[in-house]
């Protein structure tokens, strides 16, 4: 079935066409009939497989349809998520979706100026994209009202009931008046926070599973080196070298070591940009720019935006640490091979975290290709880049050195 043949508005019809979409995938096909008859939905899928259309083309129509004009008369509907770059994100899909359609769409989140979002909740919207925390800040100061909103969606809700986000949406749904609809989405979730979601839709609710036995897409392909953890930034460094002009998201543990990799990286000539919690919201959102459109072809990223970078045309993900959590891969890896495009993730793995290995193994039920190197070819490797490394350490060092030099002449001079 295309989507030309769905009961929806000729204008989503038309967005859809121009943005290449065709055929709905797997868990648009299962999620839309139930969303459009107004039936509770807790739905698990992969990452990349379209999630957020899944709910936004039904939820745009459904508000589009029973509007007479483009003014809006309160929020309809909430869209809860636990990062500012996934509001961002779903924000954009939205607004995508509903071009040309009297449906209103915006992103709400922390990290910039309240007054420019006050002025557009007062304008008027329909759908609210937004993270809790700011969301619950406009709804004290009397900024955002529910009452009319008769739909609530959770997306990544494994990660939002995760956070201990379980009593912000209690409190929300308290403060619907309204008869309202409830829509569980994500990639990965567990028994315990399974239980959570279903208490919070109703006993009828539909539950979808596509590909639970595989929680990666079919799309994207695996592989692990076993690197010894000093040694990662020469493979890092390889390994960007033989893929030039592509996009790459490397993932770190910590904030820390992300601004170290990259500082590895820019010794050795490569530019590099981060993305962590540390940076505020204006930067994280230029960052993201400067990666989507290129000028930027090495990000380097914490696990606290690997559920909100939604970049077509990423090549390859790197796991240069693995992740404490085999959820957590499955979202980092969730960055490549989306749509019908394909991907390729790699992961250095070191002699301290073989056990997480096995975590992500056994998560996905199934082992990891591994690329074996050889002795030779290893020691090849860390040799000819560490000495590279090394030089550019030592011109850097020398540079530094004259210009204190420098300083303390102009200093004395002065005196």
């Amino acid at each position: 079935m295309k989507f030309e043949q769905y009961p929806i508005s000729e204008e989503i019809k038309k967005n859809l066409s121009q943005l290449g979409f065709r055929r709905p995938t797997d868990i648009q096909y299962k999620s839309i009939p139930s969303i459009m008859k107004g039936e509770d939905v807790l739905a698990i899928a992969q990452t990349g497989t379209g999630k957020t259309a899944a709910f936004a083309i039904p939820l745009i129509n459904k508000i589009h349809a029973a509007k007479t004009s483009r003014r809006s008369y309160g929020i309809k509907c909430i869209v809860m998520v636990p990062t500012r770059e996934l509001a961002q994100q779903i924000g954009e899909v939205f607004t995508t979706l509903a071009r040309h359609t009297k449906t209103k769409a915006f992103a709400l989140y922390g990290g910039v100026e309240q007054d420019a979002q006050i002025k557009k909740l007062q304008d008027g919207i329909d759908i609210l994209v937004a993270t809790p925390g700011r969301m619950f800040d406009l709804i004290s100061q009397g900024y955002l009202r529910l009452e009319n909103v008769d739909t609530l969606v959770l997306d990544e809700a494994d990660h939002m009931l995760d956070l201990g986000f379980i009593d912000d949406i209690k409190s929300v749904k308290k403060k619907l008046t309204r008869r309202h609809q409830t829509l569980f989405f994500s990639a990965t979730i567990n028994k315990e926070i399974k239980k959570l979601a279903f208490s919070q839709v109703k006993s009828s609710a539909i539950r979808i599973q596509v590909s639970p036995e595989d929680p990666v897409s079919r799309n994207v392909s695996h592989f692990v080196m076993f690197v010894e953890a000093d040694d990662k930034r020469f493979f890092l460094e390889k390994f960007i070298k033989d893929h030039p002009d592509t996009k790459i998201l490397v993932f770190v543990r910590t904030k820390v070591r992300a601004e170290r990799v990259a500082k590895a990286m820019g010794r050795v000539k490569i530019d590099a940009m981060t993305i962590h919690g540390d940076k505020d919201q204006a930067l994280r959102s230029d960052v993201m720019e400067n990666f989507k459109t290129g000028d930027c072809r090495l990000l380097i990223a914490t696990d606290v935006s690997a559920r909100g970078i939604d970049v077509a045309d990423i090549a390859y993900v790197v796991n240069y640490d693995l992740p404490d959590r085999a959820e957590n891969y499955v979202h980092r890896v969730g960055r490549t091979g989306r749509g019908v495009k394909k991907g390729i993730a790699v992961s250095f793995c070191s002699a301290e975290e073989k056990d997480r290995l096995a975590e992500i193994q056994a998560f996905l039920n199934k082992d990891i290709e591994v690329i074996k190197t050889s002795k030779a070819d290893y020691a090849q490797t860390v040799l000819l880049t560490a000495e590279e490394d090394d030089l550019q350490a030592l011109i850097e060092n020398y540079e530094n050195q004259s210009s204190r030099r420098r300083k303390k002449k102009k200093s004395k001079s002065k005196k």
